[in-house]
């Protein structure tokens, strides 16, 4: 597809911070049903949930590797019915390839068709993610109402070289995440300046609560390309509702700083 062609996109975007119930699949699975539904009656278009929507940041792939085929097909499901795009963190198993798992967020449209299927790329090894989980090896792109997006997830967020490799096509990149409360100005810090330097929007989406016995703040948000925050929630549920305008090429014809990335001499430093 030819990104340059689409411009000036609107969408009423949803970002669900939930209290994610610790490795208790079908408790979640029926809040996201709820946060659909709710969202939907306010007119969103599309709704994102945090990192591993339905299970929580648990390293026990036994018990969450089979959120995988059946949370998709809740997803497409619920989102055939509300005719909104829904965006879920689940865990693939991929232990008869290389004996780990994938850390997976899923993008589904109105009509249950996949957009995006994205693979964490920076397993968290700080909390042995990388024992249980193998990184992906793929970026990815898709569209919604005609705005270019891409998505990371969570620890994705400390390596700024790939917000930069999706920049060329990406006006709005998501970020899902379990990111906790001892570390939330990092979060801040680092979703702002991912916007800044690139650009773009960041809907960045987290979870809040204790779960498993960690303790989350949400901080979920929305960014605009000044660095601006549009929205946030911080430590309670709830869903920010936001109607994103894709002005990003305004905000880079007015502040050209973009023209002036030396791509090709970076490429040669490493």
């Amino acid at each position: 597809m030819d990104y340059s062609t689409l411009n000036n996109g609107k969408i009423k975007v949803a970002l669900a911070q939930t209290r994610i119930v610790w490795e208790e699949q079908d408790r979640n699975y029926e809040e996201a049903a709820r946060r659909v539904g709710e969202a939907a009656g306010q007119k969103a278009e599309a709704v994102f949930f945090p990192e591993m929507s339905f299970t929580g940041f648990s390293m026990n792939t036994d018990i969450t590797m089979d959120s995988g085929e059946r949370g998709i097909q809740r997803m497409r499901a619920l989102a055939q019915q509300y005719d909104v795009s829904i965006g879920f963190g689940w865990v693939k198993d991929c232990t008869r390839v290389c004996g780990k798992c994938e850390n997976h967020y899923t993008i589904v449209d109105g009509e249950g068709n996949v957009l995006s299927d994205y693979a964490k790329l920076h397993p968290f090894s700080y909390a042995g993610e990388d024992l249980r989980f193998r990184g992906g090896n793929a970026l990815t792109h898709f569209v919604l109402n005609r705005i270019p997006c891409s998505c990371f997830i969570c620890y994705d967020l400390r390596f700024p070289e790939i917000f930069q490799a999706v920049s060329g096509q990406a006006h709005v990149i998501v970020v899902p995440a379990n990111w906790p409360a001892k570390r939330r100005e990092h979060w801040r810090a680092l979703l702002r300046a991912r916007a800044i330097e690139n650009q773009v929007y960041i809907l960045a989406v987290n979870c809040v609560g204790e779960t498993g016995g960690v303790t989350y703040m949400g901080d979920s948000c929305v960014i605009s390309p000044d660095g601006e925050v549009r929205a946030e929630l911080s430590g309670a549920e709830g869903m920010i509702l936001w109607e994103l305008t894709d002005d990003v090429e305004r905000f880079r014809r007015e502040f050209p700083v973009r023209q002036d990335r030396r791509e090709t001499f970076y490429a040669g430093l490493f």
